[in-house]
């Protein structure tokens, strides 16, 4: 199916990861009435329209009514069909400034996946499927609008719901244009920034219904958004907006000191019921508790000058390549570490995570996959780090196609990053190196002048393990 990637400012999805702030929108409209909202959408953002009907007008005495409506980057297209009947429209198609043009085979296979053209690239007869173009738009879209009632947009979307960390966003727009509803994922979706967007495009009223929102109050799932740090517990974060809604004291605590105190939330967690962390630690009793076991109490001081469990450091706010969630396999591993001291059981505890560590890497050829996973989880551990904190691996160019770092990067969910030998042998002589390995490949050492290269402090030298090598960086700002 071909997907249209558009640039919403400051507009992200919580869907697959993409570039910068480029989503992918659907529209379906399916009311005569509503036609008029639908264009005026699509002319102030780039979108893919589905709409039952598209605006009558005569042209070469064809008569377009019925329609399935697309956007196409460069030549938005306008595809009609009278009903019962596709043979009209399988050569002529109009633009949006109303230029005839052919619509040429290529036109039609992009719409394959949709199922809303055959094979032999004839517009199928039956265009217009409510539900097949819902549940397609649902899977391959970041944001759905809706111009029905409700009831409609629930009762076909019903069916395709998962969870607010993989549904797109959802909005709802009746028919006259005088409300916009943010429906699903209002906040890790975007539906709610989109629904004021679009608010403003039709001059409608923006219907927020998110509780924190109303209350100026960011949610956790906000800041992690906002912050490219990883919900470490939905339910948790849930129960975290429901004591800020309630007015509780909930205490919020940013290891590195990077993230300002949001409104709404308090310094001190001894009274609190409470915690937001921000962190990529895997224990985190130590952050707040003393050799005593009693609480450390915080203030703005200490609080800004990241003075709570080490020293202050910076997040790295450069791009990464989009990457895929951590597998699930690696959530069930680490489900069992949880906050260790009973004086905080009374609390509701969530960790955002920090994704800025980096792993260097270096292997024998055909190194064994398992022992390599076995390897690092073992140290990651050791070192309290929590495998979703991990940023990337690097290595040495030679190892690009090394299967077990490569089973290793998508276990974690996190790219694979390789430099020629010729970049590490312009820093190599800062690290302590083989011969063996000199000898072997050209340099020295591989996986501390990796992540020298990556731009990364080491916070953890080399160590060999088993025909293997392993060093751990923190991203810097």
């Amino acid at each position: 199916m071909k997907s249209i990637t558009i640039n919403i400012n400051g507009f992200k999805s919580n869907k697959k990861e993409k570039c910068e702030d480029k989503i992918r929108i659907s529209i379906i409209n399916v009311t005569k009435i509503g036609n008029n909202i639908a264009y005026k959408i699509k002319e102030n953002m780039d979108a893919d329209l589905y709409s039952k009907y598209a605006r009558e007008k005569q042209r070469d005495n064809y008569i377009y009514k019925d329609s399935y409506f697309t956007g196409d980057n460069l030549n938005s297209q306008i595809i009609t069909l009278e009903k019962g009947d596709s043979s009209l429209l399988n050569e002529h198609s109009y633009s949006k400034k109303g230029d005839s043009s052919l619509l040429s085979k290529h036109t039609y296979s992009k719409k394959e996946e949709l199922n809303l053209v055959n094979k032999e690239n004839h517009i199928k007869k039956e265009v217009f499927n409510f539900k097949e173009i819902v549940k397609q738009s649902f899977q391959f879209y970041d944001a759905l609008i809706f111009i029905s009632s409700i009831g409609i947009a629930v009762r076909a979307i019903a069916p395709f719901i998962q969870s607010k960390d993989k549904d797109p966003a959802v909005i709802v727009i009746d028919s006259t244009g005088k409300y916009v509803i943010s429906l699903l994922s209002g906040h890790l979706g975007g539906a709610n920034e989109l629904t004021e967007k679009i608010a403003k495009i039709i001059g409608a009223e923006p219907i927020i219904t998110t509780a924190t929102d109303n209350l100026n109050i960011k949610a956790p799932d906000i800041i992690a958004k906002e912050n490219n740090l990883v919900i470490e517990n939905l339910k948790k974060a849930k129960d975290i907006a429901a004591l800020l809604v309630n007015a509780e004291k909930v205490a919020f605590i940013d290891e590195d000191g990077l993230i300002d105190l949001p409104k709404g939330y308090v310094y001190n967690i001894e009274d609190a019921k409470g915690i937001v962390l921000v962190t990529n630690k895997l224990h985190v009793d130590k952050t707040f508790l003393d050799g005593d076991g009693k609480f450390i109490l915080q203030d703005e001081s200490t609080y800004k000058e990241g003075n709570l469990a080490v020293k202050k450091t910076i997040i790295s706010k450069q791009k990464e390549k989009k990457i895929k969630p951590i597998s699930e396999s690696v959530q069930l591993e680490i489900k069992g570490a949880d906050f260790q001291n009973k004086s905080l059981n009374n609390k509701c505890i969530i960790k955002l995570i920090r994704k800025n560590i980096i792993l260097g890497i270096g292997c024998r050829k055909n190194y064994d996959e398992g022992i390599m996973k076995e390897n690092v989880i073992k140290v990651l551990k050791k070192e309290n780090i929590d495998l979703k904190s991990i940023n990337s691996i690097v290595s040495v160019e030679i190892k690009k196609d090394e299967k077990a770092i490569k089973e290793l990067s998508k276990f974690l969910g996190c790219p694979f990053i390789t430099y020629s030998i010729d970049e590490i042998k312009k820093i190599e002589h800062k690290f302590k190196g083989s011969n063996f390995v000199r000898k072997t490949i050209g340099v020295g050492s591989v996986c501390e002048p990796s992540i020298e290269l990556r731009g990364a402090t080491i916070i953890k030298g080399k160590q060999k393990l088993d025909g293997m090598t392993l060093a751990i960086g923190k991203l810097p700002d």
